[in-house]
């Protein structure tokens, strides 16, 4: 594996991804890298960032959104990130998020994207989103739905971990339910040491907001301790 680029791993992983499983009734898969106008963004993206052999460290959000992840294939990327962080021009339009927002704040006070993604790889618990009743559905809001998905996301997570990847630490993006979803995983299959945990930028630019430069400091002492 190792022998590939990073970009080329992480190209074919996402097109091809599908649920086998049959979801419960109303609940809908947000799967955008089908999307052949995605598929040249991510490329576009992947190739610009990741076109070596070095290892990343993984850090792990929740799913993809509707505005973020969900329309540009990126995760914790918006349209309007995509433009003016990383400089990449897409049809997707203007449109920012809130935790596509407070990541890039944390990205630029890392040193800027070209800094982060030599490092980091923002991967997600499950790559791919869902809504309901066309509101964004969290994999673990619905228990039955949790369970039809995790051999899914178990697939995942084993192919990333086999990628050129720093297994000794990782990161999860992410309250409660999705750190203890992920680390009963890893006890289980054993891919990192250990799993920090940081909250989700949403819940920080919903309700912290007034505190948001503290938890980027906590975000950026989680990245530089990562390595140690």
């Amino acid at each position: 594996m190792a022998a590939t680029t990073f970009a080329k791993q992480i190209i074919q992983f996402y097109s091809p991804l599908h649920i086998s499983a049959k979801l419960p009734k109303a609940i809908s898969v947000l799967h955008p890298q089908a999307e052949l106008q995605t598929q040249n963004v991510i490329k576009t993206f992947f190739t610009k960032y990741y076109s070596d052999k070095k290892p990343r460290a993984l850090l792990f959000g929740i799913n993809p959104g509707r505005f973020g992840a969900g329309v540009t294939g990126i995760n914790f990327t918006a349209p309007k990130q995509l433009l003016n962080n990383c400089g990449i021009a897409h049809p997707f339009g203007t449109q920012s998020e809130l935790s596509a927002e407070f990541i890039y704040e944390v990205i630029e006070a890392y040193g800027g994207a070209a800094a982060f993604y030599s490092q980091y790889f923002l991967s997600s618990v499950c790559p791919l989103g869902f809504t309901k009743e066309n509101k964004n559905l969290n994999y673990y809001d619905d228990e039955v739905l949790q369970k039809k998905v995790t051999p899914f996301i178990t697939d995942c997570l084993q192919t990333q971990t086999a990628w050129n990847v720093y297994r000794k630490k990782c990161i999860c993006i992410g309250g409660e339910k999705n750190y203890n979803y992920l680390t009963a995983l890893n006890n289980k299959h054993q891919w990192f040491d250990e799993i920090i945990p940081l909250p989700h930028p949403r819940f920080i630019m919903q309700y912290k907001r007034k505190d948001k430069l503290l938890y980027i400091d906590k975000y950026l002492n989680a990245l530089q301790n990562i390595f140690l």
